[in-house]
Formats: C-alpha cells, structure tokens, sequence
C-alpha cells in the first residue's frame, strides 16, 4: 500500500479527539449515498417511463401508417396492400377505417375511436387484440371464410344466437358506459343521413364480445374494434378505407420505411410513423430525465461540502502530526495526496453504499410493483423501473469527481503547515 493511502485509511480509523469531525465524516458518507441512490432511483424510473411507453405505443399501435393526402379515403386497396407488403423491410400490413362515435348504454355515455379491421391482420401490426381480459375475438372472425368472401369485401356472417354485430372495447371505456361481456351498446355516428330536416346521425345496436386491457390509459380508454365491414356500413363507406398499418423490421429507420411506402403507393399518399406521433413525448421524457439529474444532484453537491468542512477540520486537528511527518522528511506533495485520498475514500465508500441502496431499491421497484400511478395522468398503472449499468458508471463519475473537488482546499491547506509554527508551543 502506498504510503499516502495508508495514512490517509489511518486517520479515517483513528479515534478523534473532537467527535464531531467523526460526525461530520459519517454525515459526509451518507449524504454520499443519499445523493447516489436518488441518482440511480431517478434515472431508474426515467428510463423505465420511457421503456415502458415506447413499449405499450409500439405493441398498440402500427410504426407506419399510410394514409390519403385528402381526406376522401384509400379505394381500391386490395391490389396496393399486397403491393405495399412487398416493399422491402416491411414485415406485415393491416387495413384499418377509423370513425369517431358515440357509445352509450342507458344513460351513460362515453366517446370512442372506432376502428374496423380483420383481425387476422391486425394482429401482425398491433398486440392490442392479444390483450384480452373478458371474452374474446373470436366472433370478429368470419365463422366460414370463403375465398369470394376474402377478396371481394362482402360482409362478414352475424352469429346465429345475436342479431347485433360484435364489439370489442377497451376496460377503461367498458366501465365508463358499465357495459360487459353480452350487452348490448348503442353506437351512434356524427357522419349521418342526409334527411329533409338536415343531416341525421346515424346509430346502430352492437353487442359487446370482449374487453382489453393494455394498461396504456389512452387506448383502454377510448379505442374500440368492429369488424372491417361493420364500420363501412356503420360510417357509409363501402370498401373504403382511411389507412392502412404497417410494421417494419427496423423501428429507428421507420421515416426512411415509410417514404419508401409512399413512392410505392404513388401520388396523393402520405405516411406517418410512431417518431412522428410521440416526438414531443419522448422529448419531453429526456428533458425530465437531464432536469431530475440535474436537480438530484445537488444532494451529492451539499455531501461534497460535508466532506470539505470535515477534511478542514481533520487537517486543523491533525495540524501537530502534519508537522511531525513533514520534520521527518515527508514532502508537502504527499501531504497534500494523503487528504485527497481521504476524501476519496469518503466519495468511494458512500458512492458503493448509494449504489447498493439505489440499485436494490430500483430493483424492487420493478419487480414487486408497489407503487401506483393513476392511469388518467400518466397513462401506465404503475411506476416502472429500468436501472442501466451505464448510468451507475455515470453517476459514480459524477460523485467522485464532485468530491474529489470539495479535497482541493482543505489539501492544499494541509500541504501548507510549517513544521516550526505548528510545533512552536508542543
């Protein structure tokens, strides 16, 4: 061991005669660790939002979406679909209508984006029908697909035992009209009938087959699936569609995928992808996260200050034996070492304990789920963690550093005693 470390590590063991530079130390490792385990926990749960939401919206919903400039919808679309599934790093693609309506039953009422699609194919680009909880899918299927039925868009067959088509809705929008499994709902649509008195709405009884729970509050709660068909005639759109959904192999090049998509459906097509409907999101994430490091760590700034005020008073306690050491030749260089030593010692021993607190307590956090969120403001039901190695190895930096800059002074001031001063009057 060199020398420095060694009496550096003594006079950390030593008994003190002032206990209060021991209890300044102890305060300083503490705070240490207060500050490094709030880092870790922060960053933890930043990181875990944004897994978490990337996650739910990626698994909900489409990373492309193709779409007509004007609003007129996407006709003749089976030829351009099986055309667009060959474009390359496209790994699936889904029809889809959407619709805003009304659904009520009795007197409760909610709104709710519909969207008519084939099950089938929207399962390869959205794991929302995967998130059944009550009932199921199956009666979106057509009881006997025949080849006719398949390609030339005829409607779907009603199950024998209901004379309403089937429905599927989200948990949230379920309790809100308290709506379950085989009840019926009114679903009412503001692109109506045109009748002597004006435009109409129209309205039309479905019959709830099943609900889903994806656990992101913006989809449970206002999004609905009918078949395909159903939608058309519910919104007076035969065969038309208003976008069709795509998954790409490659989620970081989607905006490349998606202009590649637009060149093979040609003119008077758009896309978007889900960079483009989240940016402000996830901007929005990453700026927390820089803003809560930022914030946190001042916690390890105050301990830094701790470890100065206990490194001054250490070298105006240790003044005579400085001397001794410096009568025995020791230069002032490694006088000065001996107290950086001490502080890093002080910033290692508290960033280990912060890093063993944070990291188990982020651990538990994501394991066990004890914390609640309200869906309705942060859209998940529970506070996520995602701990990364790499923000450890960033926090540790950060807290090393901070203290080993708190050692400058009370270091420098050590390197400074007089053996004569310091021994005149012993």
């Amino acid at each position: 061991m060199r020398f420095e470390l060694f009496v550096a590590a003594r006079y950390l063991k030593a008994k003190r005669r002032q206990a209060v530079v021991g209890v300044v130390t102890s305060i300083s490792v503490a705070g240490v660790a207060a500050g490094v385990a709030a880092l870790i926990i922060a960053l933890a749960i930043t990181n875990g939002m944004r897994r978490d939401l990337q996650d739910r919206l990626l698994g909900s919903s489409a990373h492309v979406e193709l779409m007509r400039v004007q609003s007129d919808g996407i006709k003749d679309w089976r030829p351009l679909l099986e055309r667009l599934r060959r474009v390359p790093h496209v790994t699936a693609a889904a029809p889809g209508l959407y619709g805003q309506v009304l659904v009520s039953r009795g007197p409760r009422a909610g709104f709710a984006l519909i969207k008519g699609i084939i099950p089938a194919e929207e399962r390869t680009v959205s794991n929302l029908l995967d998130t059944i909880t009550a009932g199921s899918t199956k009666e979106l299927e057509p009881e006997q697909p025949s080849a006719q039925s398949s390609t030339a868009g005829d409607p779907l067959p009603q199950p024998a035992n209901s004379p309403y088509p089937p429905l599927v809705l989200g948990k949230d929008l379920a309790e809100q009209i308290g709506a379950q499994v085989g009840d019926s709902v009114l679903v009412t649509s503001p692109q109506g009938e045109l009748t002597p008195l004006g435009l109409a709405p129209k309205y039309q009884r479905f019959r709830v087959v099943g609900i889903y729970h994806s656990g992101f509050y913006q989809y449970d709660a206002a999004m609905a699936f009918m078949r395909l068909a159903d939608a058309q005639r519910l919104f007076s759109e035969p065969d038309l569609l208003s976008v069709i959904s795509f998954k790409v192999d490659n989620l970081d090049r989607a905006p490349q995928i998606g202009r590649a998509i637009e060149q093979a459906a040609g003119k008077g097509f758009m896309t978007t992808n889900w960079m483009e409907q989240n940016r402000e999101l996830f901007r929005a994430l990453k700026l927390e996260q820089v803003v809560t490091f930022i914030v946190i760590a001042l916690i390890v700034i105050v301990a830094a200050l701790n470890i100065l005020i206990a490194l001054t008073m250490m070298v105006m306690e240790k003044t005579r034996d400085i001397a001794v050491l410096m009568s025995f030749g020791v230069q002032p260089g490694q006088i000065r070492r001996i107290f950086l030593m001490q502080g890093l010692l002080i910033s290692i021993l508290g960033t280990a304990l912060g890093l063993l607190l944070g990291y188990l307590t982020a651990w538990a956090g994501g394991y066990y789920h004890f914390i609640h969120l309200s869906a309705e403001v942060y859209s998940i039901d529970t506070l996520p963690f995602a701990p990364r190695p790499l923000d450890g190895v960033i926090v540790s930096l950060v807290s090393i550093g901070i203290s080993l800059l708190a050692t400058l002074y009370p270091s420098s001031a050590a390197a400074r005693v007089l053996p004569a001063e310091a021994l005149r009057y012993e």
